[in-house]
């Protein structure tokens, strides 16, 4: 039960991998067949994150 102040606490990571799961159920289930290993990446934008990482 959440207390009647109404403070709330966010966890943004959580969020976070809580939206790219759901990203990836949609692609699971648009998909005709299994996704491929570069597919998933695709979709969890990996190589996004690497050139981010990169770029620091």
């Amino acid at each position: 039960m959440a207390p009647v102040g109404g403070t709330t606490v966010q966890d943004h990571v959580a969020l976070a991998e809580i939206e790219l799961c759901g990203e990836l159920i949609i692609a699971a289930s648009a998909a005709r067949e299994r996704l491929s290993l570069e597919s998933i990446d695709e979709v969890l934008r990996v190589a996004e994150e690497r050139g981010a990482a990169a770029g620091q």
